[in-house]
């Protein structure tokens, strides 16, 4: 249905900042921002639905920040004040028609029933 490619991704030390893209085609529905670290699960950063509303994880609320262009050709992530613990390899991904929350839960938990990009690195040093 969609095929996500994310970009933008770097090294940056900590209090940096960083804005990563998803190229996604004119998606008309919910997209997210997850990401994993080593060892960890994977867990959703951010997501936003068709209507603009947002869901925002708990640890990133106040320093990250998603938006669309108006054709909904690419998303982004703006990512500041970025901390040691930000270290996660970033992917972007499709959810369908489900609202943002929903998204930012049940995709993490379920990668298999949405559409992912390959992922962008993005290493944060003390």
């Amino acid at each position: 249905q969609v095929q996500p490619v994310e970009s933008g991704g770097g090294s940056v030390q900590a209090g940096g900042s960083l804005r990563l893209s998803c190229a996604a085609s004119g998606y008309r529905y919910t997209m997210g921002w997850f990401r994993q670290a080593p060892g960890k699960e994977r867990e959703g950063v951010v997501a936003i639905d068709s209507d603009g509303r947002r869901n925002y994880a708990d640890a990133v609320k106040g320093r990250f920040t998603i938006s669309q262009d108006n054709a909904k050709n690419n998303l982004y992530l703006q990512m500041t004040s970025l901390k040691p613990e930000d270290t996660a390899m970033y992917y972007c991904a499709a959810c369908g028609s489900v609202g943002a929350g929903y998204c930012l839960d049940y995709l993490a938990k379920n990668p298999a029933f949405g559409y992912w990009g390959q992922g962008t690195q993005v290493t944060v040093s003390s």
